[in-house]
């Protein structure tokens, strides 16, 4: 007997739509706040306004550079050190605690920090989402490395390949995908301090614009402004995914 199903995305979809429904339908019969929740429906017709008079693709382009030039930083080096600590043992033991404990703590409050080194500029948001991403991208790689099987590097030895030959021929590919992982949650953490450092400073792209809709209390704006950084980040991941199929060996 055959099955009728729906693709997962227009579920999901769906779900986003009722729920949104709801909420305009709650915020009708006064049930939640008007002034603290906006109509959904204003939310959605905010985005027009947001193009047309906030320069929303213009602030897009500023944080998208901030963010593109802070997540190759974040990718390079921390693969690089990722792999300098899986070949030099006992600086793994002595740093990998403080990478760990980095890649926990709240980066953005060191912003002052950074302000005071670097000034109010678009080089403080970089270096404050290289600092945050970095920490998940070298443990990942770590990891991706340390938990290659032995019997992938045996084959290896049994061809006689050289250390080299055996880091980018077995133990790479293999770690490929933990080290996407740890590129995605670098990516996050970047995202989010660059985000932040923008509203927190009130320079750059589009946190600066959610601070300036919040400040005079435009809430659909706001609202709106939130979504489409979601929206933006949604696709970015996507295209990681899309990258990490492309690196991954075939088996």
């Amino acid at each position: 007997m055959p099955r009728f199903g729906f693709p997962p995305i227009l579920v999901g979809l769906a779900s986003v739509a009722l729920f949104l429904g709801l909420v305009e339908v709650l915020l009708l019969l006064k049930v939640l706040n008007q002034f603290v929740i906006p109509f959904p429906s204003a939310v959605l017709g905010s985005f027009g306004r947001l193009f047309a008079e906030e320069e929303l693709f213009h602030r897009l382009m500023l944080t998208g550079a901030e963010a593109l030039a802070a997540s190759l930083l974040v990718s390079i080096v921390g693969i690089s050190l990722g792999v300098l600590l899986y070949k030099q043992r006992i600086l793994r033991l002595a740093t990998e605690p403080w990478v760990a404990a980095v890649a926990a703590a709240p980066i953005v409050l060191a912003y002052p920090l950074f302000l005071v080194i670097f000034g109010r500029s678009a080089v403080t948001i970089v270096a404050m989402g290289f600092v945050a991403g970095l920490g998940p991208v070298i443990l990942k790689t770590l990891e991706g490395l340390t938990g290659v099987k032995k019997s992938l590097i045996n084959v290896g030895r049994s061809y006689n390949l050289t250390p080299s030959q055996q880091f980018w021929k077995i133990l790479l590919p293999a770690a490929v995908p933990t080290i996407f992982v740890g590129v995605r949650l670098g990516l996050i953490f970047a995202l989010i301090n660059l985000i932040g450092v923008e509203f927190l400073i009130n320079f750059g792209g589009l946190g600066q614009l959610i601070n300036d809709l919040a400040e005079r209390y435009d809430l659909p704006g706001m609202f709106a402004t939130i979504i489409f950084v979601i929206l933006v980040s949604v696709v970015i991941f996507a295209a990681l995914e899309r990258m990490e199929r492309w690196f991954r060996p075939v088996r």
